[in-house]
């Protein structure tokens, strides 16, 4: 039995490989995902100042969705910008240090979880509307969402302190290039010189907990919203009331159908590189087409934004 060595950790800092096999196409890359990056912020933060603007919008389920627009921003913000830099070669560019590693995963993981219940509570606020329309004004006033969205953060940032936890006390002492664009579970254990088991579980527990609550909620929610659907007899209404919460089960489809797939697996070994893809799906591709999916559904969003965009409104300011 080896001796216990404190300082036997000896990494101080990982590089990130990135995409380490599309070197030649780095900056075909670099302008793809510096054009969706962007691309991201703008729709995001347009609908941020258009519900803020617009009174027509001053309504729970807007207020959600400026809430999940802030989260789509921070989202990207976390890993984004330190790959764009490994794609162009900036000095330092793919090194990150230890603590900065572990910060970014614990803000990923806090927005993600976030996310989850966030979508929870979004389709709680669909549920009320369609299935008790008379009592959505007592039942989803404006203090039950600011609680509702205060729960979701401080539950979202209570999700990644165990596992965290649970990160820092492994040992890294080998090599610190890690084979991803950003801090992400899989590949991080894959360098450490400890046993991982203890991590892997509590992170699949942890995992599949967030999961699991949030998705029960979402699909006891839309379970009640189809019942109530089917025993609408107007064929039209059927087709008004879905269509309240059409943006929202696509954007729930895409957003849980990769976190599924990819954490609540606990096998290291997987493959990183398929593991990457995913990656980019969730962390880029999904944030920038949620707003583009809440806006091209929804007549009322739509509207506010030409309102707020049209040289008309301006002129007549």
């Amino acid at each position: 039995m080896q001796p216990h060595t404190p300082n036997w950790t000896h990494v101080t800092e990982f590089v990130m490989a990135g995409f380490a096999g599309a070197h030649e196409a780095r900056f075909l890359f670099f302008t793809l995902f510096l054009a969706m990056y962007l691309f991201t912020l703008v729709e995001n933060l347009a609908i941020i100042l258009v519900v803020s603007l617009d009174h027509r919008l001053w309504r729970p389920m807007y207020f959600f969705l400026t809430h999940m627009s802030c989260l789509e921003i921070g989202y990207t913000s976390v890993t984004v910008p330190k790959m764009l830099a490994g794609f162009i070669g900036v000095d330092g560019g793919k090194n990150i240090s230890y603590a900065g590693c572990l910060s970014q995963l614990f803000i990923f993981t806090f927005l993600g979880a976030t996310e989850c219940f966030l979508l929870a509570a979004m389709a709680y606020d669909r549920y009320v509307a369609i299935c008790m329309p008379l009592r959505y004004g007592a039942l989803v006033s404006w203090g039950t969402c600011v609680r509702l969205a205060g729960a979701c953060w401080l539950v979202g940032f209570l999700t990644p302190i165990l596992p965290i936890y649970f990160l820092s006390q492994l040992t890294f002492c080998g090599p610190n290039v890690v084979d991803h664009f950003f801090c992400d579970v899989s590949p991080l254990l894959a360098l450490s010189c400890s046993d991982v088991t203890l991590k892997e579980t509590t992170d699949f527990l942890v995992s599949l907990t967030v999961l699991l609550v949030s998705s029960a909620v979402i699909s006891v929610s839309y379970g009640n919203i189809v019942w109530t659907l089917l025993h609408i007899r107007s064929a039209a209404e059927r087709r008004k009331a879905f269509s309240t919460c059409a943006a929202h089960l696509t954007v729930v489809s895409l957003f849980y159908g990769t976190l599924f797939f990819m954490y609540v697996r606990t096998k290291v070994a997987s493959s990183i590189n398929f593991n990457k893809v995913v990656s980019v799906f969730y962390s880029i591709v999904t944030p920038m087409l949620n707003p583009l999916i809440y806006s091209l559904r929804n007549k009322e969003v739509k509207g506010a934004l030409s309102r707020a965009f049209s040289l008309k409104s301006w002129k007549g300011q």
